[in-house]
């Protein structure tokens, strides 16, 4: 089942919404460089990939607006290096 992943740009976030738990990607914006500062899947829908395409939306999106990224977050710098083709982005 595809996520419907939402992008905040106010709030600087992208959230998802999975049997009523809130999973969210927040990110800080400065200078055309995204910071990734925090992915969080609740514990109870773990394990399904949530966090993994909550990344992918946010690396896309950074892409798409031809911005550099900083994975601050431990998830997202593993998610990077674990995928290739988004090491373009790193800023």
């Amino acid at each position: 089942m595809p996520l419907a992943i939402q992008h905040d740009r106010k709030a600087r976030r992208f959230h998802t919404e999975v049997e009523g738990a809130q999973c969210v990607l927040e990110y800080e914006l400065a200078s055309a460089v995204m910071t990734i500062t925090h992915t969080g899947v609740p514990p109870e829908v773990g394990g399904r990939g949530i966090a993994s395409a909550l990344v992918q939306a946010a690396l896309e999106a950074a892409r798409a607006e031809g911005w550099k990224v900083v994975p601050a977050c431990s998830y997202a710098a593993v998610w990077m290096q674990r995928h290739p083709p988004y090491l373009d982005l790193l800023g």
